[in-house]
């Protein structure tokens, strides 16, 4: 990559869909895994997870990168909901 071009992080919506508290649950379950067990995966507290489930905060987008790579590892179904 030379100095005239630009890297862009896809934006969730382009590639894949935002982590809300919804589908990280979603995810967790779907892999049949606890709290403890996805952040032992995700090499963060079981309180980070607690939080990114219940809303009170969103992961960053490290996390979420680290996230869609996990959902795309299990074939974990993005669309739910009102997006289909």
């Amino acid at each position: 990559m030379n100095q005239n071009e630009e890297f862009h992080y896809p934006s969730p919506s382009s590639h894949h869909p935002a982590w809300d508290a919804r589908r990280i649950r979603a995810l967790r379950e779907y892999l049949g895994i606890t709290q403890s067990q996805l952040a032992d995966e995700l090499q963060v507290r079981q309180q980070t997870i607690s939080e990114w489930e219940t809303g009170m905060h969103i992961p960053h987008r490290s996390m979420q990168k680290l996230l869609s790579m996990l959902a795309e590892r299990a074939a974990f179904p993005y669309i739910t909901g009102a997006e289909e």
